[in-house]
């Protein structure tokens, strides 16, 4: 079967399995300003899962605080319900997850919080790491503590192992895994013992190898939480940005988010709120069910992204004769063009290999690489370049 064919196999999958704990109810209003512990005339109908094997109790979208600047919207989530939290230490250098806790205020105590420590590989250096964050988040443990953005099998060691072990011992975390990009990853860490739950990018693009990860993890008790739920995030370009007009369906992202909620392997979400509209449009998700046109607008969305959006895959891992990191390179454009996230896009490129980031694409004849997902490789890493060297 062609991959093209596959794609569309998988992204209809889920019509005819049923759509766990979705239940239709009637739209809801919150507007942007209106005072916080408003009461609006209808509250969001709320669902939860269990996480694996921790017990928690978590709302099916939960609230990703990564390019989140406005306390206000998680106040607002937290008066609606939303129990889950996730930030990381590398966030806004580090200024999201001193945010996150002035935010939470007295009420973290009401909440789930997770956090993540990232470019850490020893145990000193991944404990002091979780010791600033609690300090920053004002608490004295996290929920959840991750290894973060783990896209090597070895960047995940016994001494970081060690680590996790020693933060639950110590109180400091209650449970404890790792985020990757990375299949290959996912498939050779995500059951081991010492891991708890692990954070997965998961999306209507993505094929039946990661579903099948996605599934591996969950029967092993594991709790299993999606990122990049939005396939790129698309929906934070503004008018009058270059993308705005051809990416922006108001109704593409909801039906995104409702894809990833079909898969009851999936114990929640945690996309990515900067404002109250978009509040609103991911508590709708947990509440409308899957429809056919939602596959209509997805597929849409689909062919519009192919060419910029890299689906982690790995396809293309020393495919480049040069050494370039495609997939990584590629991703921190992402956060600039389906983010609105500059600084962020900038320190993960600025975190590789200097000679890596010296590489130019125009010294090459011809590219080696082809994406099998009609990804503009070329094109994607010369707007790299152009934005961040």
């Amino acid at each position: 079967m062609g991959k093209h064919s596959s794609r569309r196999s998988f992204l209809a999958a889920g019509m005819a399995a049923p759509a766990v704990g979705l239940a239709a109810t009637q739209r809801r209003s919150l507007e942007t300003g209106t005072p916080l512990r408003f009461a609006p005339q209808s509250t969001p109908e709320l669902k939860f899962r269990t996480l694996g094997g921790t017990g928690l109790r978590l709302t099916e979208v939960s609230f990703g605080c990564m390019i989140t600047s406005d306390p206000t919207v998680i106040e607002r989530a937290l008066d609606l319900g939303v129990n889950f939290f996730d930030t990381a230490r590398v966030y806004q250098n580090g200024n999201n997850e001193r945010m996150v806790g002035a935010a939470l205020g007295s009420r973290r105590k009401d909440v789930h919080l997770a956090t993540k420590t990232i470019r850490t590989f020893t145990k000193a250096e991944a404990l002091a790491d979780l010791d600033t964050s609690l300090q920053e988040l004002k608490t004295d443990h996290v929920d959840i503590w991750y290894l973060h953005a783990r896209d090597e099998v070895d960047a995940i060691n016994e001494e970081l192992l060690d680590a996790l072990d020693t933060a639950k011992q110590q109180g400091k975390t209650r449970f404890g895994g790792f985020s990757s990009h990375s299949t290959e990853v996912l498939n050779a860490w995500g059951t081991n013992p010492h891991m708890d739950v692990v954070l997965i990018p998961y999306n209507f693009s993505m094929d039946e190898e990661r579903a099948g990860a996605v599934a591996k993890i969950a029967a092993a008790g594991k709790g299993v939480v999606g990122m990049k739920v939005m396939a790129g995030g698309f929906r934070s370009n503004k008018p009058g940005s270059d993308l705005h007009t051809k990416l922006q369906n108001p109704e593409t992202f909801l039906a995104a988010l409702k894809w990833v909620l079909k898969n009851p392997n999936v114990h929640t979400t945690i996309p990515s709120i900067t404002d109250m509209e978009q509040l609103e449009e991911d508590l709708r998700a947990m509440s409308e069910p899957f429809s056919a046109d939602d596959e209509k607008t997805l597929a849409k969305q689909l062919e519009m992204i192919r060419p910029l959006y890299c689906r982690t895959c790995g396809a293309c891992t020393g495919q480049c004769p040069k050494g370039l990191a495609i997939s990584d390179m590629i991703r921190h454009v992402s956060y600039v063009e389906g983010y609105g996230q500059f600084e962020l896009g900038r320190q993960g490129f600025l975190a590789l290999d200097p000679k890596v980031r010296e590489i130019r694409c125009d010294d090459c004849d011809e590219c080696a690489v082809q994406c099998p997902n009609g990804v503009d490789v070329v094109a994607r890493l010369k707007r790299a370049r152009e934005l961040f060297a």
